[in-house]
């Protein structure tokens, strides 16, 4: 419930998971909620999902307040129409997340962001304080909207991701523990340009409490100089990296996390034989999600147990199965060549499915991998770009679609001789022009991995 708009009238625009939950929380709070998308299909399920009075924007008075759903323009190209109305109305633009903190003041909440990893580090953090036996509601960005998350008692933690998106719709939150994992360029159609994505992140930094412990991941030089900055202020700052030591801070090296500090240094846990942490990225993730952990009071051998039984997430390298010798790794989640050079670090003889709609600045940045890379299975609008790049490095095949794709790459990594063989979806690029989200091509890998698992001897090809 949010009572901060009792009796007052407040727009949410956009009715996907997060903007209906938005309404039917101003509206159990006693708000006069006026409701619309610019989706039909999504109004008409708001409507008959949560009984939504829809009104479009251009109907809409003296309205106190806009709830904007994350993905909505608000600055750059330009402001989306409705937040120009909103601006002419001196409503405030803000997010759900803005509604929890108002709602939930004095909540202990650890919040993750960062370019990659936010999905799994999130997951890690709330699987590793359930296996201490705190009360942990994991939400936001990754699984339930943060307004349907259930309320905690005094100890429990929320467990927040956050978007660059989200963040920017954020005012009040005060975060006790904030990580932010690494910077690359992504979303400068949204933020203008890479200093507007590196302020938004930045600011969930600066609205955390005075106190808070501030994870930062140091392996990259945006990162780093936020690390900086914030320690010239005097807060309280606890680098993380990965394949080097750190005088201060967390660190992994050869698979062991290693904390330094006044005291010296000890092994924390051992990544070693981690299915669902494998990678130097996911040591990262493994690295932030245990310094905030650690800065909740868990032990080492409460961690180390939990990093041991984490099941890892949906489409971001799980492994599915292995079929005649061939693993098969759903890494849907890589819409960008930096999360998918992650993946092609992972293994050592990869028939690699890449593309769809393409992003800025293509494959070209994956060149150091292309050795890993027994052939490559191309899909979706990138792959003529995508060509142009392998050509004369490494073989490829334009296969157009995934099921295609599935079927040729399996054909030829069974045929071929050796360990560790692995079908590799990690496409470098969003989904939207033949899914209609990453987990929609995740899920349809997964299907046609399972037919192939299924099949008689013989049949699978």
């Amino acid at each position: 419930m949010v009572g901060t708009y009792r009796d007052r009238t407040v727009g949410v625009f956009g009715l996907g998971a997060s903007g209906v939950s938005a309404a039917r929380a101003l509206d159990a709070g006693g708000a006069q909620v006026l409701a619309w998308d610019d989706v039909e299909a999504r109004r008409e399920a708001a409507a008959s999902a949560a009984r939504l009075r829809l009104d479009p924007p251009d109907a809409w008075r003296d309205f106190s307040a806009l709830v904007l759903s994350p993905g909505v323009p608000l600055t750059h190209a330009e402001p989306h129409p409705v937040v120009r109305l909103a601006r002419r109305h001196g409503a405030e633009v803000i997010g759900d997340v803005e509604l929890f903190a108002r709602a939930r003041p004095g909540s202990r909440v650890i919040s993750i962001t960062g370019t990659n990893g936010k999905s799994t580090t999130t997951a890690l953090i709330g699987h590793l304080l359930a296996g201490a036996g705190l009360p942990a509601a994991t939400g936001a960005n990754l699984g339930r909207p943060v307004l349907d998350l259930e309320s905690l008692a005094d100890d429990g933690v929320y467990v927040l991701e956050l978007s660059s998106y989200q963040i920017d719709l954020t005012h009040s939150l005060r975060p006790a523990v904030a990580v932010l994992l690494n910077l690359s360029p992504d979303h400068l159609d949204r933020h203008g340009d890479m200093a507007g994505y590196i302020a938004a992140k930045r600011r969930l930094f600066e609205m955390a409490e005075r106190d808070a412990i501030l994870v930062v991941g140091v392996d990259d030089d945006d990162c780093r100089g936020i690390a900086e900055a914030m320690l010239a202020a005097g807060r309280g700052v606890v680098p993380i990296a990965v394949g080097r030591s750190l005088d201060f801070g967390f660190y992994v090296v050869d698979g062991v996390i290693h904390r330094a500090g006044e005291q010296g240094r000890d092994e924390i846990a051992s990544l070693a034989g981690i299915e669902s942490l494998r990678g130097s990225h996911n040591w990262q993730n493994a690295a932030a999600a245990v310094a905030a952990a650690m800065s909740l009071g868990l032990d080492k051998e409460t961690i180390q147990r939990g990093l041991r039984s984490f099941p890892g997430l949906a489409h971001r390298m799980q492994r599915l199965a292995e079929v005649d010798g061939v693993g098969f790794v759903n890494d849907s989640k890589a819409t960008n060549a930096d999360a998918a050079a992650r993946a092609l670090a992972a293994y050592d003889d990869i028939y690699w499915i890449a593309g769809g709609l393409p992003k800025a600045g293509g494959i070209a940045s994956l060149a150091g991998y292309f050795p890993r890379i027994a052939r490559a299975y191309l899909i979706g609008t990138a792959a003529p770009e995508f060509a142009r790049t392998l050509e004369g490095r490494v073989p490829f095949e334009i296969s157009g679609d995934l099921v295609t794709a599935v079927r040729s790459a399996y054909r030829d990594a069974s045929a071929a001789e050796g360990a560790g063989r692995v079908v590799l979806l990690s496409p470098a690029c969003a989904s939207f022009d033949q899914f209609a989200n990453f987990e929609a091509r995740g899920e349809a890998f997964a299907r046609l991995v399972r037919e192939l698992a299924e099949a008689p001897p013989g049949g699978a090809a």
